[in-house]
């Protein structure tokens, strides 16, 4: 999964999911994503900002993304970090049953696959061009490293990464 910024014609900007970049892609060719606001269907990516979390600067000031990433057979994820406030803000604000299947998700993860924390574009690619065993991994990585691994065609997903507990 994916999350993109989007913004439609009047201006509005919206957050989206989509299975790849492939799938929005053909949605948007299409006309059928509408803007939640006004209902306009001439929608364009919206630039995203990456967040800096507060312990970047003890790893050389890295932009981290708000989702985890997982690759391999299919997916990617990240080991357990300090609790993200924007992303504890987000899973009380949603509904119960997503927060919960949110996660379950993060549950299967971490106990399907592999941790590699901020090494996750750099396993990915080993990963994709033969380097190392193919295996699921899971870890954290910025906006500019996810686009270089979209862009040579590396799949990955992108998750929101609940935190545990209240």
């Amino acid at each position: 999964m994916i999350l993109y910024r989007l913004r439609c014609a009047k201006g509005h900007e919206f957050d989206s999911w989509f299975k790849d970049g492939k799938t929005y892609e053909r949605q948007e060719k299409r006309s059928l994503i509408g803007c939640p606001a006004c209902g306009n269907a001439k929608i364009t990516r919206a630039p995203m900002a990456p967040r800096i979390g507060k312990g970047g600067q003890g790893r050389g000031g890295r932009a981290e993304q708000p989702v985890e990433q997982s690759a391999g057979p299919s997916a990617e994820a990240a080991p357990e970090a300090a609790p993200d406030p924007q992303m504890a803000a987000l899973a009380r604000a949603m509904p119960k049953e997503m927060r919960e299947t949110l996660l379950k998700l993060r549950e299967q993860v971490e106990k399907n696959l592999e941790p590699v924390g901020e090494k996750f574009a750099e396993e990915a690619r080993k990963i994709h061009y033969g380097e190392s065993d193919k295996r699921g991994i899971y870890g954290q990585t910025t906006d500019e490293e996810a686009e270089a691994l979209a862009d040579e065609g590396i799949e990955f997903g992108r998750l929101p990464w609940i935190p545990r507990g209240n």
